[in-house]
């Protein structure tokens, strides 16, 4: 498994640097199970371990190694926040379910750190570090310290402490921040250490549950649950859970979530080793960082080297002048950082939705799903394959504003490249005029 992701430039620093390697088998004949999970990413995973633990036979395929996806390729940001800010939710939708989605948010947290403790995943090499928020403008500032005190007043979150420009200089090392939030509590971890980790273990406690390079290519209902058929089998169970996400598209059995997501190409970068002297000076509490700006970029050290992460190309394809970009913006924010080589790039697909939250549910009385997550899906992709689950087994969880009736089919799909790149470029144009 050496070697780039398809689609996505030179091989991964998560690759390079994962403890775990898997060789899972592909699905070879026919078998059946209680519930057939389509994905093996962390949805996926999550939704098996809970279904095995609730005595529930799961069997779960995916298309590609484990790994291959979102959950072995994303910044490995262990967040506690959703797109929408919790004001902006009270003010919409009142105060009740404002609070449901806050404790949503800090429970995806716990369901990874659990899962983690539960199966000993050394590799994860998650650590709750905090994550600094930080303000591109005086106007942003003033912005995320009110919602922050917003949060202490309505909300009972202590969590969050407001630092001053000065601070967040010496925590990051760059001058280009007007002040930040941090938010304890929260985390990195090691992406696809994670995904491989937990894949081995539910393999080590179930049994042979998984299987690697066995795409889906059909889902019919039948009168006693349903039949998927994969390129190598077919599996018969009660109920299915779609756990597909941003790569819906790579099987027309996910279609009902691929016509809700726009898929938006998400970059990152990582230095070489830096030089002591830097390790010293840039992000010295090895925290997750993030702007303020609509089309924010993040960054965080691991083993010694600068991650950083942002938009990606435009289209099916990585190009070279995306990565520049992101590599100018870098260096625009830490000066210091200027003739510091690039050793690996590469990209991957996050799922978008309309009202920029995630969702989870039932499609129909045979169908369950969890999708959306809107580049902040390392905890609630971990929390909503959970859930799924118990869509699966017969239970309403509460899940407030993430209920399947919110999740609204894409106009014009066709066109959707079209309209990211206008909306990229508008909300480009407001970070620059400082909106």
């Amino acid at each position: 498994m050496s070697g780039p992701l398809p689609g996505a430039g030179i091989a991964s620093l998560w690759r390079d640097t994962a403890d775990t390697e898997l060789d899972l088998p592909c699905l070879n004949g026919d078998t059946q199970a209680d519930v057939a999970i389509i994905g093996a990413g962390y949805t996926g995973l999550a939704a098996a371990h809970r279904l095995a633990q609730r005595g529930v036979s799961p069997i779960v395929v995916d298309a590609n190694p484990i790994g291959w996806g979102a959950s072995g390729r994303n910044g490995g940001v262990v967040s506690a926040k959703f797109r929408l800010s919790f004001p902006s939710i009270a003010q919409a939708h009142g105060m009740a379910v404002a609070r449901i989605m806050h404790r949503l948010c800090h429970q995806a947290v716990d369901e990874v750190e659990g899962l983690i403790d539960d199966y000993g995943l050394s590799g994860a090499r998650f650590t709750r570090c905090g994550n600094l928020r930080c303000a591109h403008t005086e106007r942003a500032f003033r912005c995320i310290t009110e919602e922050a005190e917003w949060m202490r007043r309505e909300l009972g979150d202590d969590s969050l402490r407001c630092l001053s420009a000065g601070e967040v200089a010496e925590e990051t090392g760059s001058h280009a921040f007007t002040g930040g939030v941090l938010s304890s509590g929260v985390g990195t971890l090691h992406p696809l250490g994670y995904v491989r980790g937990l894949a081995e273990g539910l393999t080590q406690r179930h049994g042979e549950i998984l299987f690697e390079r066995s795409p889906a290519t059909g889902i019919h209902r039948e009168s006693d649950g349903v039949r998927v058929v994969t390129t190598s089998g077919e599996i018969r169970a009660r109920q299915a859970i779609m756990a597909t996400n941003a790569y819906s598209d790579l099987t027309s059995v996910s279609a009902m979530i691929k016509s809700r997501l726009v898929p938006f190409r998400s970059s990152i970068i990582a230095t070489e080793v830096l030089p002591t002297t830097l390790q010293e000076r840039l992000l010295v509490n090895a925290r997750s960082y993030g702007e303020t700006r609509r089309m924010m970029r993040w960054f965080r050290k691991v083993d010694g080297r600068f991650v950083f992460g942002g938009r990606g190309a435009f289209g099916k394809r990585d190009s070279k002048s995306a990565f520049d970009a992101l590599q100018r913006a870098m260096v625009s924010m830490f000066p210091d950082l200027a003739g510091i080589d690039i050793t690996h790039r590469w990209s991957g697909h996050v799922g978008m939705t309309l009202d920029a939250l995630p969702h989870v549910g039932r499609f129909d009385d045979r169908l369950c799903y969890a999708a959306g997550y809107n580049g902040a899906g390392v905890a609630m992709s971990t929390l909503l394959g959970r859930l799924a689950a118990d869509f699966a087994i017969g239970e309403t969880p509460e899940v407030a504003l993430l209920e399947t009736s919110r999740l609204k089919a894409v106009p014009f799909y066709p066109l959707r490249e079209v309209g990211i790149r206008l909306v990229a470029g508008w909300y480009q144009f407001l970070d620059a005029v400082g909106r």
